[in-house]
C-alpha cells in the first residue's frame, strides 16, 4: 500500500458499491505516480485520479483527490490549473465553501471581476448553509483590504452585511468611497501573487 493510499484511505464509502479491480489497479498507478513526482508535478495525477473516481461513481473519494491536486498546485504557483480543478469541485459539489473561497481569491488575483461577484455571492450562500459565516466574513474583509475595484468592495460590503457584520461592512463602503482598501495593490503582478499566497491559506482544512 502507498502512502498516498494510507493518506487517504482505502476503504472509503463508495457511493456506487465497491470498485472494480482495473479501477483500483489504475488508481493505485495514479496515487504511486504521484508520490514519486515533485510537488510541482502531483497535480496532474491527482486531478486524475479525482477524474477516475468520478467516472467510477465515488463523489466523496473525488473531491478528496481534486482538493489535493488543488493544494499541489497552488502551492506550485499555477492559478489557472488550480481553477480548472476548482471548478470540477463545484460541478459536482456546489456548496463547497472552501472551494468558492479560493475560486474568489483566483478570481481576483486575475482581475476577474464578474466571475469574482459570481463567486463572491456563491460563497456568502454557501457559508451561511454550513454555518460558516464567521470564516467566511473574515476572508471577505481580507480581500476587501487589499482590493481598489469599487464594484468589489461595494459587493463584500453587501456581503458582510448578510453574514450578519454590519461594522465591517460600514468599514469597507469608507474603503470604497476613499478609493479602496488600506492594503489595496495597484500592481497587477503583486495582487497576483497577494492572492495566490491567500488562496493557499484558504484552501487549507479548517476541520
Amino acid at each position: 500500500m502507498s502512502a498516498l493510499s494510507r493518506w487517504f484511505g482505502r476503504k472509503p464509502e463508495n457511493d456506487n458499491g465497491p470498485p472494480s479491480a482495473d479501477w483500483e489497479r489504475e488508481l493505485e498507478a495514479l496515487e504511486a505516480e504521484a508520490e514519486r513526482a515533485v510537488r510541482a508535478f502531483q497535480g496532474t495525477p491527482l486531478n486524475r485520479a479525482g477524474d477516475l473516481c468520478l467516472r467510477a461513481g465515488n463523489r466523496k473519494r473525488a473531491l478528496t483527490y481534486y482538493g489535493q491536486a488543488i493544494d499541489a498546485l497552488l502551492e506550485d504557483g499555477q492559478r489557472e490549473a488550480a481553477r480548472g480543478v476548482a471548478n470540477k469541485i463545484i460541478r459536482v459539489h456546489p456548496g463547497a465553501v472552501r472551494t468558492l473561497c479560493t475560486l474568489t481569491w483566483l478570481d481576483l488575483a486575475a482581475r476577474h471581476m464578474a466571475t469574482a461577484l459570481l463567486h463572491l455571492r456563491d460563497y456568502v450562500e454557501a457559508a451561511k448553509k454550513e454555518g460558516q459565516e464567521r470564516i467566511t466574513a473574515e476572508q471577505i474583509h481580507a480581500m476587501a483590504r487589499v482590493s481598489s475595484q469599487g464594484e468589489f468592495l461595494a459587493a463584500a460590503a453587501d456581503a458582510l452585511d448578510g453574514l450578519g457584520f454590519p461594522e465591517w461592512a460600514k468599514e469597507v463602503r469608507e474603503w470604497a468611497a476613499g478609493g479602496g482598501g488600506p492594503l489595496a495593490i495597484p500592481d497587477p503582478e503583486a495582487l497576483a501573487a497577494h492572492c495566490l499566497n491567500a488562496a493557499v491559506g484558504a484552501n487549507v482544512p479548517r476541520h
